[in-house]
């Protein structure tokens, strides 16, 4: 796996090949397996996205019952064209949303890169694809670019919420969707590595804090800012604007301050919103079930 941006971007340079297919050709070394055959495990890995937004119910509540049917609220909503955001982004917070309920909901989703941040990357790619019409195979080369995003990161830093807090899981999700988006957009190496750096600066520090220690609050509305502001990220790259603080120092930056950050906002559900009285009340409530 690469260890930097840096690396993909020059050997994009020197060899002319695209992020993604630096991406597939260092999986198909790892795995041992062709080009065909990688493609076709990333084709498997849109579909399930695809089949878990299809698969939403509306019905639904957590066992908690502290999430569930508000990605319905934000689809009528969006029908009813009452949302600001308009249309397209409404479309992009209602399948975040739905996504994030269906994970409480112990329905299948894919772990992008986690389960707590799984609504951040089919949101914005389906809603692409269906807004501007990509072709399936431009959107699996986008989640290729993602991947790799990811994979720098795990490297650089970590993607795990009780290791570096909510910046390690949305954080990351976000820095992945926005490159993917800034590859869709015709952005390079460059482009897509400082859309993925823009996203994360955004959501540096990020408090990993369950409510009763549950991946529901504040998790699932996470999703939404995750989402959006990989769009909002990825259109900046693609103006030609770019970090100041270079996308690997970012990253570096990343694990650093998931360092700094108290176990009590790594995932413990001690601190942060979970120790409010409210989210005190909801954990001492579930104890009694």
């Amino acid at each position: 796996m690469y260890q930097s941006f840096q690396e993909i971007i020059e050997i994009e340079k020197n060899t002319g090949k695209s992020f993604w297919e630096i991406v597939r050709d260092n999986d198909c070394q790892e795995m041992e397996i062709t080009a065909e055959e990688a493609f076709l495990r990333m084709e498997k890995m849109y579909d399930a996205m695809r089949s878990a937004d299809a698969s939403y119910d509306p019905t639904l509540s957590s066992a908690s019952g502290l999430v569930g049917k508000d990605g319905a609220k934000v689809a009528a909503a969006r029908l009813e064209n009452t949302l600001l955001c308009g249309s397209f982004l409404g479309l992009v917070m209602e399948k975040a949303i739905k996504m994030g309920e269906s994970n409480a909901c112990m329905k299948r989703i894919v772990a992008a890169p986690t389960a707590g941040s799984c609504g951040v990357l089919p949101a914005v790619f389906l809603s692409l694809e269906e807004e501007k019409g990509y072709p399936k195979e431009q959107m699996i080369k986008a989640l290729y670019v993602s991947a790799g995003i990811g994979g720098i990161i795990a490297q650089r830093a970590s993607v795990s919420g009780a290791a570096g807090g909510c910046q390690a899981e949305i954080g990351a999700a976000s820095a992945m969707a926005a490159g993917g988006v800034a590859f869709l957009l015709g952005g390079d190496g460059e482009a897509i590595a400082h859309a993925a750096a823009m996203a994360m600066k955004n959501l540096l520090g990020l408090a990993c804090d369950p409510v009763a220690g549950l991946v529901e609050v504040p998790c699932v509305k996470r999703n939404v800012i995750g989402a959006v502001n990989a769009l909002t990220s990825a259109d900046l790259a693609n103006a030609g604007i770019r970090s100041r603080i270079p996308p690997d120092e970012v990253f570096d930056a990343m694990r650093n301050v998931g360092r700094m950050l108290p176990e009590d906002l790594k995932e413990t559900g001690k601190g942060g919103l979970a120790a409010t009285p409210t989210g005190t009340a909801f954990r001492d409530n579930l104890k009694t079930f």
